[in-house]
């Protein structure tokens, strides 16, 4: 489902495509996955995948903590179907934007803000929030609960464009001479931030180095685009190779 809704709203931004280039790619990928630049790609995917989609869920449910139990799980439900819904829409537009010269120079930019933002979040203390009980280690986020139902909602709705943004372009970023990993990374960051995120957040907030190896990979990929957007190599990203 997922794969198909990525390969049609790609075609219709860039042209004909098929659900058999796509799988092409993917085969071929993995088939090569022993290389070492495969492989490190794939890693640097997954990693990204973990640690943001783990810290988009800690975000939401510290937002959603200050609600009753009814309408925290209303807010935690509009956050992770927002997610899914932006993560697919940012999938098509940043893969499509990133072919365009100049626009892999200002990705990295980006995504070094992006690590600058997300190493404050992983440095500073929590200050009033007991967290929610439906997410582990939101308590831990640093962020003041919101003080009504609406409030809530739109805090979530204006955090999820941004953590999604950010887990798109570190995906696209990482594995861009790879279409194959490219589009298992985007299905997988859907994935864990639908089903798994809550257990992705738990596991981070008990093992803290996860968090900051994630960071870490994230600061690779923002110095590796800017220097190839500086240098003009690596112009192509994976997606615009299928269509």
């Amino acid at each position: 489902m997922i794969l198909t809704l990525l390969a049609q709203a790609a075609a219709a931004v860039q042209g004909p495509g098929s659900l058999g280039d796509i799988w092409q790619h993917i085969v071929a990928d993995f088939s090569n996955l022993s290389e070492p630049a495969a492989l490190a790609a794939f890693g640097q995917v997954l990693m990204i995948d973990l640690v943001l989609a783990g810290d988009n869920a800690v975000v939401v449910g510290a937002l959603a903590a200050g609600l009753p139990a009814e309408q925290r799980k209303k807010v935690i439900l509009i956050g992770i179907i927002a997610a899914l819904v932006l993560r697919i829409f940012f999938a098509l537009i940043v893969t499509w934007l990133m072919g365009i010269v100049g626009l892999i120079f200002a990705g990295g930019l980006l995504l070094l803000w992006v690590s600058w933002k997300f190493w404050r979040e992983l440095r500073v203390d929590a200050h009033g929030n007991a967290g929610s009980s439906e997410i582990d280690g939101d308590e831990q986020s640093g962020l003041a609960p919101a003080r009504s139902f609406a409030a809530a909602a739109w805090a979530v709705a204006v955090a999820d464009v941004s953590m999604s943004l950010d887990n798109v372009l570190a995906v696209a970023g990482a594995a861009r001479e790879h279409p194959g990993i490219l589009v298992v990374g985007l299905v997988l960051s859907v994935a864990l931030m639908g089903l798994a995120a809550n257990l992705i957040a738990r596991v981070i907030g008990k093992y803290r180095w996860i968090a900051y190896i994630g960071l870490a990979v994230i600061v690779f990929v923002a110095f590796k685009m800017i220097y190839e957007g500086w240098t003009g190599t690596g112009e192509t990203i994976g997606l615009s190779t299928l269509f």
